[in-house]
């Protein structure tokens, strides 16, 4: 229970191939609303295989269903919410990896497809640790074409491909702490812009810089894990955030987790955000716009400066015979005036959401 509890991605670079088949199914379901608005409902079933594949090798395998409706976003609190969407989005992926003594290299493929969004990713990863297996390294490569078009635009057929670089070290402070460092660069080129709002035109390229630091310290006497972690995140477009994060995961028996985390989140505005201004126009328009339209902007509350806060408990239950089963419930909430140094954007309409979660596999 201790090593399950401590694990950080990339710290088990040493592990052997896994001796058993897992198979595991997860259903998330999510559900938001605004002031006057229940916004939109989503489901998203997913089976899961990893298996060993001789003595050094193994592979893992997925496939997802999301099915997303209801009413269209409401960005600004004078925004009206009336239309409604529906949407299905099929997606798959595989990764195979060949494991040495000290190291893991693995290849992997993904894909997912919707009515107006196709996307295809290939990906490299390797890790390795030292002779004393307390520290250890990671790094990865991926590669992503997108291809966007719209119900509102059949000739739409847009383009757009990523390149993601990460890297990262993980150390065992103590017999009771890991920590961990990475750092995540990716580039993309091509179609940004939503097809679904006239007044919004985004740069065509968008680079992306992250950081993230982890530690996970073990509490021998109260039998549980702190699991803490910060990220910084900024990006060409000129947004800039914060995340951090911590959940405590409490051993009730051998067979019970119980873990409550909570979630902080704050991100400044894109350099072409605007507030709309409502007018006889009608649309929100930005100032200025029927004298001397910019050449990039965009009225979406997701690249406004909010704040946000997520609050979630997780049970999870070892069952006999190989069966584990979990489920999780988040609550989220975002507002324009919870942004943390500096003023967030003014007019938001604030969003609440629900996420619940239910697992159960089997190892055999």
């Amino acid at each position: 229970m201790v090593c399950a509890a401590l694990a950080l991605p990339g710290a088990a670079a040493a592990a052997e191939a896994p001796a058993e088949t897992e198979v595991a199914f997860k259903w998330l379901g999510y559900q938001d609303w605004q002031p006057g608005l229940k916004r939109v409902r989503a489901e998203s079933p997913s089976l899961r295989v990893a298996a060993p594949v001789g003595e050094r090798w193994s592979v893992v395998a997925g496939a997802t269903l999301d099915s997303v409706s209801g009413a269209s976003p409401r960005y600004h609190s004078a925004v009206s919410g009336a239309s409604r969407m529906q949407d299905r989005r099929h997606a798959a992926d595989v990764k195979i990896t060949r494991y040495g003594d000290r190291s893991s290299w693995s290849v992997g493929a993904a894909g997912s497809s919707e009515h107006d969004f196709e996307s295809r990713a290939v990906s490299l990863e390797g890790s390795w640790s030292s002779e004393d297996n307390n520290r250890s390294w990671h790094a990865g490569l991926g590669l992503t074409r997108d291809r966007i078009g719209s119900s509102d635009d059949l000739d739409l057929a847009a383009r757009r491909r990523t390149t993601e670089l990460n890297a990262g070290v993980t150390q065992a402070w103590t017999a009771v702490d890991l920590l961990q460092a990475s750092l995540t660069l990716a580039d993309g080129r091509g179609h940004y812009s939503d097809p679904y709002k006239r007044l919004d035109q985004r740069p065509e390229a968008r680079r992306q810089r992250s950081l993230m630091l982890r530690w996970n310290h073990h509490a021998e006497a109260w039998q549980a894990t702190l699991r803490s972690s910060y990220r910084h995140y900024r990006d060409s477009f000129g947004i800039r955030s914060h995340t951090l994060a911590a959940e405590w995961v409490q051993s009730l028996g051998r067979r019970v987790q119980l873990t409550p985390s909570v979630r902080a989140y704050s991100q400044s505005a894109a350099w072409f955000y605007y507030d709309p201004v409502y007018s006889f126009a009608g649309a929100p328009y930005p100032p200025g716009y029927l004298t001397d339209p910019p050449r990039h902007l965009s009225p979406d509350a997701r690249l406004a400066a909010f704040g946000a806060l997520t609050l979630g408990l997780k049970l999870a239950l070892r069952l006999p015979e190989g069966w584990s089963t979990d489920f999780k419930i988040e609550h989220y909430e975002q507002r324009g005036s919870w942004r943390v140094g500096g003023q967030g954007s003014p007019g938001l309409a604030p969003l609440r959401a629900r996420f619940l979660q239910f697992g159960l596999a089997r190892r055999f």
